[in-house]
């Protein structure tokens, strides 16, 4: 089975709500990104978004240029349901990330539980290759992995664990770390899962 219609699967036979990586509000990922200090017109993605109601609080906020990313189709339906008529202020994305090609530059990636599904070096090279093109010099990602310790499986499917050494040596090369934050993230089915966030910067 294709990753893409793996989480077709996922997303056709589970509501957002029971999934182990739902949240109500993504508070961590606001925190960071409220951090940032960033200008309500900034080009935002969140890849992996799914049905995921960071959107929603970005639209809150102000932010105008909001788009998301997933492979799966049924994802993104969800999304667009529960939001309504403000699905219209978002850009939609169907596309599996390594093989995305950015229509524009990028001032945030955000990455929450994407990344750390590619188990393959060759993937993972790749998802850096599309990062470094669509996120603009001085720009900033925000990724969340299972922590060292956490899972090493979600969804039936193998993860990589990580830590802030691991995450700096996977992006150096183009990216400068600049904080992590650690989560205890409670899923819907009452388990701990181990989550690190870690926010960089793109180098000139």
């Amino acid at each position: 089975m294709s990753r893409k219609e793996h989480w077709e699967k996922i997303y056709k036979e589970k509501s957002p709500l029971d999934v182990s990586w739902y949240q109500n509000k993504p508070l961590i990922s606001l925190s960071l990104i409220y951090d940032l200090a960033m200008g309500k017109d900034e080009n935002i993605i969140d890849v992996g978004g799914g049905p995921s109601t960071l959107v929603d609080c970005l639209i809150e906020e102000g932010f105008k240029n909001i788009s998301v990313l997933d492979l799966s189709s049924n994802a993104l339906m969800l999304a667009k349901s529960r939001l309504g008529k403000k699905s219209k202020l978002v850009t939609w994305q169907i596309n599996d990330v390594t093989q995305f090609t950015p229509e524009k530059a990028y001032s945030l990636w955000h990455d929450r539980a994407v990344f750390h599904f590619l188990t393959e070096k060759r993937d993972r090279e790749k998802y850096k290759e599309v990062l470094a093109s669509a996120l603009k010099v001085g720009g900033y990602v925000i990724i969340a992995a299972f922590s060292i310790g956490g899972p090493t499986k979600c969804s039936g499917l193998d993860i990589v664990q990580y830590d802030a050494e691991k995450i700096n040596q996977e992006f150096e090369s183009h990216f400068k770390l600049i904080n992590v934050k650690s989560e205890t993230h409670i899923t819907p089915a009452g388990k701990e899962q181990l989550f690190g966030y870690y926010v960089l910067t793109k180098n000139g």
